[in-house]
């Protein structure tokens, strides 16, 4: 029985090339045609499009990108036994689909992005393997070249819930730390949608989302370093009275030069103020 693309179901595509989801690699297959579609749309209109795609697994999510009208799909898949199913995939979408076999934390998307590409629109859609999804969050949001704009438009991307709602959270949010101050700082994020437990093979304990992020052509002038290292400080003791947690890069006097109360706490600070206090270092 063909689906509305064409090619079989996916339940179909496992049972055939025995794609057991491996917990060791992070993998929660995604099996309903309708969903992937809606993740696809998430990230706008896909035409003229090359979109990367981290881990694609049987390829349902690389289906719905290709079914909607990108250019290219480069699907970045670290387990071989994907790549059989994947192939079939390729065929069917002729010179459309490059799979690279791979670790994608030590992919250089940015050089990929230049080859491939050729110039044109890139856009990053995927469903994290959720044992390396912030690590890749970070990689994209802090590049190694320091180059910003990036080489992404935009970035659509399943998370566990916890890890998006600290993705968008803002301050005075309870999710608010480190990661919602990079996110906030180089782009504007938004959750899309969840995605319930039972919409994966196998089911993972937590629910899911869908996070969308897109560059901020001008973030405010800051040293990636120094940021690091002020909100590694502050919300490594975020109970604690800023005087305190940053007392290792200087304490009082460092809060005092940009105005900010030394008794205020981490989670208190916006991403402006952040910035404010690593660019003071």
């Amino acid at each position: 029985m063909a689906t509305l693309d064409g090619l079989p179901p996916l339940r179909d595509v496992i049972q055939r090339f025995g794609l057991d989801a491996r917990k060791a690699l992070g993998q929660n297959f995604l099996l309903d045609l309708n969903l992937t579609q809606k993740i696809a749309r998430s990230a706008g209109p896909l035409d003229g499009v090359t979109v990367f795609e981290v881990g694609p697994g049987p390829g349902g999510l690389t289906r719905a990108i290709l079914s909607l009208g990108a250019k290219k799909v480069i699907a970045v898949e670290r387990d071989s036994r994907c790549l059989p199913a994947l192939a079939e995939i390729g065929s069917y979408y002729p010179d459309r689909l490059e799979v690279i076999e791979g670790d994608a934390l030590k992919t250089d998307f940015a050089a990929l992005a230049v080859e491939k590409a050729d110039g044109g629109p890139v856009k990053i859609i995927a469903n994290l393997p959720y044992n390396v999804g912030t690590q890749l969050l970070i990689n994209w949001l802090m590049p190694a070249d320091g180059q910003w704009p990036p080489f992404w438009e935009s970035l659509t991307l399943m998370f566990q819930k916890e890890v998006g709602l600290r993705i968008v959270a803002d301050e005075e949010d309870d999710h608010y730390g480190r990661l919602g101050v990079l996110a906030g700082w180089r782009t504007d994020a938004h959750m899309v949608f969840d995605v319930p437990p039972q919409a994966f093979t196998p089911p993972p304990k937590v629910t899911s989302t869908v996070v969308h992020l897109t560059p901020r052509q001008n973030p405010l002038p800051c040293d990636v370093g120094k940021l690091e290292r002020v909100t590694q400080a502050a919300f490594g003791q975020r109970r604690k009275m800023l005087r305190q947690s940053v007392k290792s890069l200087g304490g009082e006097a460092l809060l005092n030069k940009v105005g900010i109360d030394p008794a205020r706490r981490a989670e208190t600070l916006s991403v402006d103020e952040f910035v404010a206090l690593a660019n003071s270092l």
